[in-house]
């Protein structure tokens, strides 16, 4: 059939569709016939309702549905004939003129744009490494002895020190006032370990068992608890108990409790900074991944379609009232969430979804099987039991469609980072890990 386009914006598009009225009427028709034999009414034993009951109760939407159908059908056909790759679902809506016998509609859509890559030798990135150290194994090790320390209780006559654990009661006021939150009893904490605000650590070294003391406190303005953020409260603190922790030698023990294969401290440290190196990989893939993307979108030329704009954008909306009802929060799902606080990053996600998807097919960077197997044994090899996890992502394809857009994204990081211009920078190990 010939298809007539018509250009109503730089991606809008309409195309006007009909259908024979009595195909519709035929199809509706056979559907409600179907429909006869299974349906109850009061009155009637089932499959002997008469054709004029049914049509009334079920008509209407036996016709919509009927209508979506075909139209759907015609739509498709068109679209294909004119080879249009639409972008987003279309608008339908019914004509008042039709030719006799006929019912038209206007289909209304956008179209995917053209993306125009940039310039790739003139795109500006950061290309980041990171040097897994002696100190980062040491520090990895230190982590892991203090997971397995234990404690035990000081005589009366020391003072509280660092890195030993204190059991308190206190209770603190402004102006006078208690506050939410300003008491407990039984408290626990580690001297030392930034558990505490640095005034109130401070306040508790060198207390004995069975000391109270009485302190000033300044709350940092910017401090969670918004009632007293900026304030300065008092507090009274009571000492219960003191214990001093002792910490598992860098031994052949701890190894083996680690469960490092050789069981020796040569070992453990190889398998630590197997891990790290692991991770600040991962890490780093990550970090420069980020600077190409922003390379290409900010050197991509293309128009975006609005509909798919909207379709990302009521995704986040969705996916945010999904995390509120996993926190608990009340009516999560009848939230106001405005839309509009999603649209920027919704056009990104868009426009960065259009230029990688151009990318990968005019440079052929699609994941390679044997790719896809060495990432998720990569992955599998942070686990107790790598096998297990790797059958976990074989024997799922939402899984591993997830890893596959990795390996995509790695494709095209790596293909950036060939021909950009690239600006080297070594990040210490601490701050890509607290980044």
């Amino acid at each position: 059939m010939a298809v007539h386009v018509e250009t109503l914006d730089k991606l809008e598009r309409r195309i006007t569709l009909s259908l024979p009225a009595a195909t519709i009427a035929s199809e509706v028709e056979s559907r409600l016939r179907r429909l006869s034999r299974t349906v109850r009414a009061d009155g009637f034993r089932p499959g002997k309702v008469p054709m004029s009951v049914v049509s009334q109760r079920y008509g209407y939407s036996v016709h919509s549905e009927v209508l979506n159908d075909k139209v759907g059908q015609v739509f498709s056909q068109a679209v294909n004939e004119a080879k249009l790759r639409v972008a987003g679902p279309p608008r339908i809506t019914e004509k008042a003129e039709a030719p006799e016998g006929e019912v038209a509609f206007d289909a209304t859509f956008e179209v995917y744009p053209e993306v125009k890559l940039g310039d790739l030798s003139q795109a500006e990135v950061e290309r980041i490494t990171t040097e897994v150290t002696d100190d980062a194994v040491d520090k990895t090790i230190e982590i892991l002895r203090k997971q397995r320390r234990t404690f035990q209780q000081r005589p009366a006559s020391e003072g509280a020190a660092a890195g030993d654990r204190v059991t308190i009661d206190f209770a603190g006021t402004v102006d006078g006032v208690p506050f939410d939150g300003g008491k407990a009893e039984g408290f626990q904490f580690v001297i030392g370990e930034g558990q505490m605000l640095e005034q109130f650590d401070s306040a508790v070294r060198g207390m004995k068992a069975g000391d109270s003391k009485t302190f000033p406190l300044q709350f940092p303005a910017d401090y969670q608890g918004k009632d007293v953020a900026g304030k300065e409260a008092d507090f009274t603190v009571t000492l219960k108990k003191i214990e001093a922790q002792h910490l598992p030698a860098v031994d052949e023990s701890l190894a083996k409790a680690l469960g490092i294969a050789g069981g020796t401290v040569e070992a453990l440290r190889a398998d630590v900074r197997k891990n790290l190196e692991r991770e600040v990989k991962f890490r780093v893939q990550a970090r420069n991944k980020a600077s190409v993307m922003d390379a290409l979108v900010k050197s991509a030329e293309l128009e975006v379609p609005k509909s798919l704009v909207a379709g990302e954008t009521e995704r986040m909306v969705e996916q945010m009232r999904g995390d509120l009802k996993k926190r608990g929060v009340k009516d999560a799902e009848t939230a106001p969430i405005p839309a509009e606080m999603f649209q920027a990053q919704a056009e990104r996600r868009v426009r960065l979804g259009l230029v990688v998807a151009e990318l990968v097919r005019s440079n052929n960077l699609q994941a390679k099987p044997e790719q896809l197997q060495a990432h998720i044994e990569e992955l599998a090899q942070s686990y107790e039991k790598p096998g297990e996890v790797m059958r976990w992502y074989l024997s799922d394809r939402n899984r591993m469609a997830e890893v596959e857009a990795i390996v995509v994204e790695n494709n095209v990081a790596a293909h950036v980072l060939e021909r950009a211009k690239a600006t080297a920078k070594n990040v210490p190990f601490d701050e890509l890990m607290a980044g």
